[in-house]
């Protein structure tokens, strides 16, 4: 289960890179965008994963240790649910770059490769839209 549960999730978070990347003047991009449900799919996957094994999970976490956690990942369904876990937040992130960089002004020509990046390397894309945010100041009234 953990192999068609780790194909899937990309799967459910890549209709929404795709508008955010190549279709972000599309009237429905915003529409869909607008709402944090679109990080749903991948956090049930995640769910679906984590919640049956919560007895390894939480003690790992709660008290992380190197050898713990790379105990956790080594596994089918630890590898899936990182991956879950990865492609939720990730999208969570570029929504809220994308949502915030429409609002600053920022050309799509700027953001596309930040969300690649965010797609590819979650933080760097996020350390990447935090640099360029600072030179687009938010436009319209406080």
């Amino acid at each position: 289960m953990s192999g068609a549960l780790f194909g899937l999730t990309f799967t459910v978070a890549a209709p929404f890179w795709v508008l955010m990347i190549l279709l972000p003047g599309w009237s429905w991009t915003r529409r869909i965008v607008a709402s944090p449900l679109i990080v749903l799919p991948a956090v049930m996957i995640y769910a679906l994963l984590v919640v049956p094994a919560l007895g390894e999970v939480l003690p790992a976490v709660a008290s992380p240790t190197l050898g713990g956690i790379r105990d956790l990942l080594g596994t089918a369904d630890g590898a899936a649910a990182a991956w879950a876990h990865m492609i939720a937040f990730d999208l969570f992130v570029g929504r809220w770059s994308w949502l915030d960089g429409r609002e600053r002004g920022v050309p799509a020509l700027v953001m596309s490769p930040v969300l690649l990046l965010t797609i590819l390397l979650g933080p760097l894309g996020l350390l990447a839209y935090l640099l360029v945010r600072t030179r687009y100041p938010v436009t319209g009234s406080a």
